[in-house]
């Protein structure tokens, strides 16, 4: 026998199978909101696994075409490598759960998220979000839950909780956030310019959702819920860190690593890490988690010094930014090029333009979403942090931190009638310590106005680190986080915006939530570090998109034709715009609607080629003027293409003014003449005359 477990949310029902299907998994939970149905289960391994020193959790979000009734494309018909979607949810799903997982468990632990059926109305992520805190909530994993997530739209001003797909798309906002039963543990938001008073009611107005759903996972825990496994704890040995600091006392360590050059403090540790392997050759055992040892050491050297005396480690007070520079027009012929420096992080972002029909293509299980306009690609090379390791391709993180730039700059993005271009900026990190994305988020913003793309407003964007002590109410925050500080602090809360709200937040932590103090001081900190970059940095390098694209990028110049005209322009089999592209060596891109953008380098080309398209969707009429070239010649006259796929005939008693008795006398193929229409002959063909256009 099974149960189901059923509760109204936003308006409709959302309902939990429990011990129906997968009952093999440690925890499982067969979810259902409207027609939405997900599977998820949560599996754990036996033992811990060995040689790892951090928790091995893999979340995944699968989606099936079938879900939406399609079959995916491809040679093979099945479903491939997740996409950037699935990416972007399984992170979402991880962030909130990996806290509440005990620090020294090292057991396997995969979350697993299949999507079996999307209804429009309810989305799948989230349903997905809710499915891995039950299935884990009820599973015999330890884990300090329940959590839950909550969706947030906004359309006229109005909150809508959990959006439909139509809904998200839409609105000013799409917001996530997710709860414990005491605080907030993740937000992930884009916006467009959203305050920050309303950001915040709309956070709190999600947490209070969040309250009625962890009731709902109690409750379902309560009477379905296993009892949690014993594990084996791979906490450092307390006798192992006396040991440490009688070879390392903590001033030495203060001192080793207070100090605003990150290789620096590497070499720093490692001497101290040196020291102790001579010191414990004989103890194999102690050698093996001698570096772990030494990390959390650092960890709460760096945290007591932050905490009691607000001393950080490269010497800045609690809310200053490190150094900034900026410039622009680095790298020669590429479209848009900028640099933005903050400390020891750098990143150099180029723009690409090209014409609309270069976007990407989307084939997910959103049905209202099938390409993208605008991308933001993030590579973080080893090189940025002085590592050695092979380049395979961007992670989960890269996909990620590229996601939360492109999410930041997408509301101040002309519309594709004011620029029908695709954009494509690339991030390349040159260095890195603490907060790269954001530093992208600023020299992607410069860069496309380097380019000429006729952004809204700037925006720039900020991290803001926390430490925490034994209450509520002692924290620090840090302003501009270094690695070092999100490494050992509590939390990385990123926020991006303009000088009128925010366009993006994302917020990770290491603890079990946030109080209202400290999300709302995080949110009033990130702004006002975000217009100091603004005014100092950014602005002085370019205040403004410039007036036009740059001399290596393409030009478009569009035109509205009536769609009924469209398939004169396309032609039989593309015969006509193929011609007219092959002529002129210009792009053409035609929408559904009739707006055509010829795009190119040579504008004599543009030109013509949309003189071309104008000939051609014109309603001729009796007395026009046009030129053309002969192409072909018959006893009784001639055919002149005044347009790609358009001819006419010329009487030969049209031809000239003095009597001819062969046209051949007169002209011959390829001649280019000026004709004028005399409207349609008896057999319907345009008729000219050459003699009457001189």
């Amino acid at each position: 026998m099974y149960k189901t477990y059923s509760m109204e949310l936003a308006g409709r029902t959302l309902s939990v199978d429990v011990g129906r299907v997968g009952k093999q998994a440690n925890g499982c939970a067969f979810m259902h909101y409207g027609d939405t149905t997900v599977l998820s289960t949560a599996t754990a391994s036996d033992k811990p696994r060995d040689g790892v020193d951090f928790f091995p959790l893999s979340v995944e979000y699968e989606e099936k075409s079938y879900a939406v009734g399609k079959i995916p494309g491809g040679y093979n018909k099945r479903e491939g490598k997740a996409s950037e979607n699935a990416i972007l949810t399984s992170r979402v799903i991880d962030r909130p759960m990996r806290p509440l997982f005990p620090k020294d468990y090292r057991n396997d632990v995969t979350l697993n998220n299949m999507v079996m059926s999307v209804d429009p109305e309810c989305r799948p992520e989230l349903l997905a979000m809710l499915g891995a805190s039950i299935s884990t909530c009820i599973s015999d994993i330890p884990f300090d839950g329940p959590c839950a997530m909550t969706q947030m739209g906004l359309i006229d001003g109005e909150f809508i909780i959990n959006p439909s797909q139509k809904q998200w798309k839409e609105g000013d906002l799409n917001l996530t956030v997710a709860s414990t039963k005491e605080k907030v543990i993740m937000i992930e938001a884009g916006a467009n310019e959203v305050p920050e008073a309303k950001m915040i009611e709309a956070i709190y107005k999600a947490h209070e959702v969040n309250q009625t759903i962890i009731a709902f996972i109690e409750k379902i825990v309560a009477e379905v819920g296993k009892a949690k496994h014993e594990y084996t704890s791979c906490a450092i040995p307390e006798e192992l860190f006396a040991a440490i600091r009688e070879i390392c006392p903590p001033a030495e360590m203060e001192e080793a690593v207070f100090t605003d050059d990150k290789q620096t403090r590497e070499g720093n540790i490692k001497e101290i890490t040196e020291k102790c392997e001579e010191k414990f050759a004989d103890n194999e055992e102690w050698l093996a988690i001698l570096g772990e040892a030494i990390y959390q050491y650092e960890k709460k050297t760096i945290r007591k010094m932050i905490l009691k005396d607000h001393k950080r480690p490269d010497g800045r007070e609690i809310t200053q930014i490190r150094p900034l520079a900026a410039e622009v027009d680095i790298v020669p012929r590429v479209h848009g090029s900028a640099m933005f420096t903050r400390g020891q992080t750098q990143i150099c972002n180029i723009t690409t333009l090209a014409p609309l029909s270069e976007a990407q293509k989307i084939d997910g299980l959103d049905e209202n979403e099938t390409s993208k306009r605008y991308m933001h690609h993030y590579n973080f090379p080893a090189y940025s942090v002085g590592e050695t390791k092979v380049s395979r391709g961007p992670g989960r993180r890269e996909i990620g931190h590229g996601a939360l730039a492109e999410r930041a700059l997408i509301p101040v993005l002309p519309s594709e009638e004011e620029f029908p271009y695709a954009i494509r900026t690339v991030s390349e990190t040159f260095e890195s310590n603490g907060s790269t994305s954001m530093a992208s988020t600023c020299s992607s913003c410069m860069s496309l106005m380097a380019a000429g793309v006729p952004i809204k407003k700037m925006v720039a964007g900020i991290s803001c680190g926390l430490v925490t002590g034994d209450t509520d109410d002692d924290f620090v925050l840090l302003t501009d986080i270094q690695g070092l500080e999100d490494f050992f602090g509590d939390m990385d809360f990123k926020v991006t915006g303009t000088t009128d709200g925010i366009t993006a937040i994302q917020m990770d932590i290491k603890i079990h939530g946030l109080t209202r103090a400290i999300v709302e001081g995080a949110i009033a900190r990130c702004r006002e570090a975000r217009l100091y970059i603004m005014d100092t940095c950014m602005k002085p390098a370019i205040a403004e998109p410039r007036k036009e694209v740059g001399q290596y990028a393409p030009k478009i110049i569009s035109l509205q034709i009536d769609p009924e005209k469209i398939g004169d322009v396309v032609g039989q089999r593309g015969k006509t715009i193929n011609e007219i592209i092959a002529r002129c060596n210009v792009k053409i891109d035609i929408t559904d609607d009739g707006m055509v953008s010829v795009c190119g380098t040579d504008k004599d080309g543009m030109d013509k080629a949309i003189e071309y398209i104008k000939t051609i969707v014109t309603d001729y009429e009796e007395g026009q003027m046009f030129e053309g070239v002969v192409v072909s010649i018959k006893e009784f006259g001639a055919f002149v293409e005044f347009a790609p796929g358009k001819e006419g005939m010329v009487h030969i008693s049209k031809i000239s003014n003095e009597r001819i008795n062969h046209v051949e006398d007169v002209l011959t193929l390829g001649d280019k003449v000026k004709v004028k229409c005399l409207g349609k002959d008896k057999m319907g063909r345009m008729s000219f005359s050459i003699k009457d256009a001189q």
